[in-house]
């Protein structure tokens, strides 16, 4: 199905009048929302014109310049880039360009991909291919497809400074990152996903503005506010109807104007809101009376199943899981691994009530931390063994597969647990292949600033035990970014292939078996014999268990799944015997 997305309904703002530069019959009407002077001006195309107060401390003019004008406004003579701006072509310091939202669209019918059905693969435009853009990426759709990954998660696009970046410093919401390519093209990688049959999520960044490039206390203080401070800086107040409909706006354009299918929403405990109604429940709420299927996925640390049961989210990053797991695996116990206990009964107990904490205290401050969870759904679970912060926030960006103390074995044993339970899985970009490429932590920031970035990176491990002198890549250079890229040629060679075919196997299975399709808790039960993991599952269409060795000698998976035949077997065998490190799942007749 075609459809044709015009101008005058590509987006609907909440907030009268709609600021920026935007296209009106006869061409394009400049506004600004500025309360720091009232002379207000708009450079375009070189030339600058004056505004007219429209009251409200909003001022505005029509000029007869259409979609391409270059122009940036003028405030008390300073020259001060619009942080609504649509695009930036030439950076966050330079001139917006004035876009034509309209977009032909191919597959204006992709239906998205509910909670269920909902197989997660975040990747990095710029680290993706080696060409870095959104027209390299939908080279690889088919790829992805045929992976089983039924939704795309792209790191942040709101535009940011330099050339390359995580994208969690952004400082123009509105305005998609210009080397990853134009809007249009955005539009064109997110058009081609659904015609594969993928969804596409954005991961947005409401909790802060980055340090380089943020503009908006030029317009106006009233953006901000000093009751409550993040670790970025001060906090934004969302209390002002300005940046209230800022962000509502904003999750509304990705959502209409792009076609997203939902949203990744940043480090959510850091969105501090004293208002009547919380940002994020009013974010649900407009989401939810959308036309179409939309997952909202917050990041956060506090295990709150009210995120879900009274905000209104699809789920939660639970990272309880990936964190059992890995110290199951390595034994690492520095900083948040601390308080966390390894073994096939901790990965049981946070399989059976969704994360570890639930009211205890946390280790590190003696708080309360966590509530049950009994009454979300498995979906609700964002369960991974790899993410940009699981492995970017290492000193060198290492993976999970790159550590000597992890065998391969024991990495796809552990690829096969995540993609068979029921919590919503997530993948890295190239886990499925047990990819040789880091993922470090990589900027490009100029002058003072980049150096504060250099030096500061290095500091943040001088006390990690066993890594005191070590080198961490500098997160300024390009090499650090360069080895961050994905190598594609390695994909069909030994261990990575060995590793991709158990991936696919698994989701092919995840895909297709009605006991492992359901989303059930109630079906699901995990528990230790020993040093064995067991985890069953079990309906009215049958059961399945899944049966992890992580003791030190062989063990057989039938003896421990009461029998059955192998369905799928971490090292492509039919037999039973589970070598240490090894995973196998059953098919187990009543």
């Amino acid at each position: 199905m075609t459809d044709t997305q015009s101008a005058s309904s590509a987006a609907k703002p909440g907030l009268a009048p709609q600021l920026g530069a935007h296209l009106v019959p006869g061409g394009t009407r400049f506004r600004a929302w500025v309360t720091t002077t009232d002379d207000v001006a708009v450079r375009v195309n070189g030339d600058t014109h004056r505004m007219a107060p429209v009251g409200d401390d909003v001022y505005e003019v029509a000029l007869p310049v259409g979609a391409g004008a270059r122009y940036s406004f003028v405030l008390n003579g300073q020259v001060t880039p619009d942080p609504y701006a649509r695009f930036m072509p030439d950076g966050v310091h330079a001139d917006a360009e004035v876009i034509d939202p309209a977009f032909t669209w191919q597959h204006a019918d992709f239906p998205g991909v509910s909670a269920e059905a909902c197989v997660l693969y975040e990747l990095h435009v710029g680290t993706f291919t080696p060409e870095g853009t959104y027209r390299a990426a939908m080279a690889k759709l088919p790829y992805l497809r045929d992976l089983g990954v039924t939704a795309i998660e792209l790191m942040p696009l709101a535009a940011f400074p330099g050339e390359r970046g995580w994208g969690y410093d952004g400082v123009m919401l509105y305005a998609p990152f210009a080397p990853y390519g134009r809007p249009e093209d955005l539009k064109a990688f997110i058009d081609a996903a659904h015609g594969h049959g993928l969804a596409v999520l954005n991961d947005v960044v409401y909790n802060h503005f980055g340090p380089d490039g943020n503009y908006l206390h030029a317009y106006s203080d009233r953006y901000f506010t000093d009751r409550f401070h993040t670790p970025w800086g001060q906090g934004l107040d969302y209390r002002e109807p300005h940046m209230r409909r800022l962000i509502l706006d904003n999750a509304r354009m990705w959502l209409q104007e792009y076609r997203f299918d939902g949203l990744r929403l940043d480090a959510t405990h850091e969105i501090h809101d004293d208002s009547p109604t919380h940002l994020l429940r009013e974010l649900a709420r407009e989401v939810r009376a959308m036309r179409g299927q939309h997952l909202l996925f917050a990041e956060d640390p506090r295990n709150l199943p009210a995120l879900v049961t009274e905000d209104e989210l699809t789920g939660v990053w639970a990272d309880d899981f990936h964190h059992t797991v890995r110290v199951t695996l390595t034994g690492e116990h520095e900083g948040y691994y601390a308080p966390y206990a390894g073994g096939a009964a901790a990965i049981a107990h946070v399989i059976n009530r969704g994360w570890s904490f639930e009211g205890q205290p946390w280790p590190l401050n003696d708080e309360p931390r966590g509530a049950p969870a009994d009454a979300l759904g498995a979906p609700s679970f964002v369960y991974t063994l790899q993410n940009h912060d699981q492995i970017g926030n290492r000193p060198t960006g290492d993976r999970l597969h790159h550590r000597e103390d992890v065998t391969p074995a024991q990495y796809r044993a552990a690829s096969l647990l995540l993609l068979t339970l029921p919590m919503t899985p997530l993948l890295f970009q190239g886990q499925e292949w047990a990819a040789s490429t880091p993922f470090q932590y990589f900027t490009d920031h100029h002058g003072e600033l980049g150096a504060l970035v250099s030096e500061g990176r290095r500091r943040e491990f001088q006390h990690f035990e066993g890594f005191a002198g070590g080198d961490v890549p500098d997160p300024q250079a390009a090499a650090t970014f360069l080895n961050s890229t994905l190598n594609w040629a390695e994909l069909d060679e030994g261990e990575h292939a060995r590793t991709r075919a158990l991936y696919r196997a698994a989701l092919g299975l995840r895909r297709s078996d009605p006991v492992l399709r359901s989303p059930s808790r109630d079906t699901l039960h995990a528990r230790a014999d020993g040093d064995v993991l067991i985890v069953r599952r079990a309906d009215e269409h049958g059961t399945r268990v899944l049966v992890w060795n992580l003791g030190g000698g062989p063990v057989d998976a039938r003896t421990h799944a009461d029998g059955g035949e192998i369905r799928l077997h971490s090292e492509a065998r039919d037999d039973s015997t589970l070598q240490p490190g090894e995973a196998a799942l059953l098919a187990v007749s009543a």
